[in-house]
């Protein structure tokens, strides 16, 4: 029985996403990239903090561009949500290579720990790959490489279905019991779930449903990973006495009863 309980309580895998989770993406990179795409392409819509912050409960940009105009009585054609992709994403290249976007705090640290200790680290993400590969084309020298990546392109459904999380485990040959997701929204939340992973939630500052619906879902809830002089607080879940999440206690997390 010690042995069982060794192998299942060594950390096989971390599934990261990427925005609000990996690095601050969303209110310096994505929504002036979408306000320029507007501007651009004449479109009536000016999304400031406040706005923004209430259309990141709906996941996919172009799902909540749509959804955003048809609330303003305005429908766009697919032509035009095709023509706002590809100019917003311009500007966020633009933006992540200006340096505007950065890591959230403990997460080179637990990245590098990670890596030293063997354990396989891959990106799951509902952006798609260009976004991605920017932003690791940005931090790649301040972080170790990932073991893979999976983004919307790869999968039919973005989060909240688990499509992307089952296609890591797939190609990763991880055992789900042994791994984890580090996720900041409802929506990544339930998508891992969804998957068989428990789910580490950080959730980011104008995420409020995340934090509102993680109690009966997520392993732990911590405003953030942790750094020295920055401590972490604990929301939800197991205490973390050093004030950051590291591999021992994300390990401890695979001890936690299943909800």
């Amino acid at each position: 029985m010690p042995l069982l309980l060794l192998k299942v309580n060594r950390l096989s895998a971390v599934f990261w996403d990427v925005d609000g989770t990996l690095a601050d993406t969303e209110m310096d990179g994505h929504r002036p990239a979408f306000n320029l795409a507007f501007q651009e392409l004449d479109l009536p819509f000016v999304w400031d903090e406040a706005l923004y912050n209430r259309l990141l409960a709906i996941p996919g940009g172009l799902r909540r561009v749509k959804l955003h105009a048809e609330t303003c009585g305005v429908h766009l054609s697919q032509n035009q949500l095709d023509q706002v992709r590809d100019r917003k994403r311009v500007h966020y290249l633009e933006r992540v290579r200006q340096g505007h976007v950065n890591l959230r705090p403990g997460v080179k640290r637990l990245l590098q720990e990670l890596n030293r200790a063997g354990v396989q680290q891959w990106i799951v993400t509902s952006s798609g790959s260009a976004s991605v590969m920017a932003l690791l084309e940005q931090i790649q020298k301040q972080i170790p490489s990932f073991d893979g990546v999976v983004t919307s392109d790869d999968v039919a459904s973005g989060k909240p279905a688990p499509d992307g999380y089952r296609l890591a485990l797939e190609r990763s040959g991880a055992n789900s019991v042994a791994s984890l997701a580090i996720e900041d929204s409802a929506a990544g939340l339930s998508a891992a779930r969804a998957a068989g992973l428990r789910c580490l939630l950080t959730p980011s500052l104008w995420d409020a449903d995340a934090l509102r619906e993680s109690g009966d879902e997520a392993a732990a809830v911590l405003n953030h990973l942790g750094d020295p002089g920055q401590p972490a607080t604990v929301l939800s879940g197991a205490s973390c006495q050093e004030g950051a999440v590291t591999l021992k206690y994300l390990e401890s997390l695979l001890s936690v009863p299943d909800r």
